[in-house]
């Protein structure tokens, strides 16, 4: 499988997660070291960026963990730009891009999100957006510069697993850049699906930190993502609508 690198660094571990909703700081620690992520995205507006004692960043160890800030929250392009490069200011070039004005759905908005990459792209940073799993628009955001796609497998919170599988496989196999599944992953199950589908990585964020047990559904998601992994690198064999035997069929021709 090929390398993964998000602004410069490679990541071996293909689990991000998300740091909303998590009960408490110390709940969100330990999910990231049970996780063994190696990138979590926080939302900027939930950050104050210059006050690290007793808020999301407390609880993130940046000599272990990247931080892609998020632009949740931006209802256009406009506004995801000024948050971008409010981040930028404060040292965080890494952007997840994410534009969604629909307070039901929080479905991301592609026009928006397409002029956003653009300007952000041209700035330099690395953008990696929050996207429809839309593979023209993919390719279209592909083409300005992203560092990676983010489509989702269903809408944020729904842990409705890969409802959009059809489309991530096009996604996936046109795609010159890496693709992120983000949103919608409930299951440990639906994550080592998105790999094994061919995803470089997923996003996971609601399933883990609004299980009972943040740290051990963490743990679970690494494993799924580990195995899945392993199983994409071991070259699966194909699939067929025949049977074929495991077993020669012709063993006792000679006996008999």
């Amino acid at each position: 499988m090929k390398k993964f690198v998000v602004n410069g660094k490679e990541l071996k571990s293909r689990l991000f997660l998300g740091t909303g909703k998590f009960a408490s700081s110390q709940a969100l620690r330990e999910a990231i070291t049970a996780s063994g992520t190696e990138l979590v995205t926080v939302a900027l507006r939930r950050v104050e960026l210059d006050k690290h004692d007793d808020d999301i960043l407390s609880a993130i160890d940046p000599s272990k963990v990247a931080v892609m800030l998020n632009t949740s929250g931006a209802r256009n392009a406009a506004e995801a730009v000024r948050i971008a490069r409010v981040g930028r200011a404060a040292g965080y070039n890494c952007i997840k891009l994410e534009i969604h004005p629909d307070p039901n759905y929080l479905l991301p908005d592609p026009v928006e999100t397409y002029e956003a990459a653009k300007v952000l792209c041209a700035e330099g940073f690395s953008v990696l957006p929050y996207i429809n799993a839309d593979p023209v628009l993919a390719k279209r955001l592909e083409d300005v510069g992203v560092a990676a796609v983010m489509p989702l497998g269903a809408p944020i919170g729904t842990n409705q697993g890969l409802q959009t599988a059809a489309m991530l496989r096009i996604i996936i196999e046109q795609s010159n850049v890496p693709v992120v599944v983000d949103a919608g992953l409930g299951l440990p199950s639906h994550a080592a699906a998105a790999i094994e589908m061919g995803a470089d990585a997923v996003l996971v964020n609601s399933a883990i930190a609004a299980a009972g047990n943040p740290g051990r559904m963490a743990r679970a998601f690494a494993l799924a993502v580990e195995s899945a992994l392993e199983a994409v690198i071991a070259v699966p064999a194909a699939a067929s609508l025949k049977a074929s035997a495991s077993s020669p069929m012709n063993i006792f021709d000679d006996v008999i």
